[in-house]
């Protein structure tokens, strides 16, 4: 420690310093998404067309089924989201969802608030776009949530 920071009574940043963050590019934000969608929104919805409904025609003239999909799929997103700070996809391409201000996995009430939140920015089309003008990469969603998306190394 420097003398000036002893003297002034500074303690030095090395804790911050470790636990610092990399952003995760938006290219891998939406590679994570597409393969989301295949690896578990797409079952859910094939397991409550053939097997809760009697096929495609039901799935399609029912209000209540594409809403069931979304909401369980909102679920296991949340969970994942709480447990691990990452969905298969997001593990495909190196990158977990962490609090903005403490670096921990969300809590899973935070997770899926932010897949809410997610759900009405993406309607908007307006909040998708946010982060080509940040320098953190934020969508609208993470700064509605407090997260962040950032990239790791096994």
């Amino acid at each position: 420690m420097r003398f000036r920071n002893i003297k002034k009574n500074r303690k030095t940043t090395e804790s911050k310093e470790s636990h610092k963050l990399t952003y995760a590019p938006y290219s891998y934000r939406v590679k994570a998404f597409i393969t989301d969608m295949f690896m578990i929104y797409a079952p859910i919805l094939y397991i409550i067309a053939y097997v809760a409904m009697s096929g495609k025609e039901d799935f399609q003239s029912s209000q209540l089924a594409p809403f069931a999909g979304v909401a369980l799929y909102g679920i296991i997103y949340a969970i994942l989201l709480n447990k691990f700070g990452q969905t298969p996809g997001k593990k495909a391409y190196e990158i977990k969802v962490v609090d903005t201000k403490t670096g921990e996995y969300l809590s899973f009430f935070r997770a899926f608030f932010r897949f809410i939140a997610f759900l009405f920015t993406a309607t908007t089309l307006l909040g998708l776009f946010v982060p080509f003008y940040r320098k953190d990469k934020k969508a609208l969603h993470d700064l509605i949530c407090g997260s962040l998306v950032v990239t790791f190394k096994k």
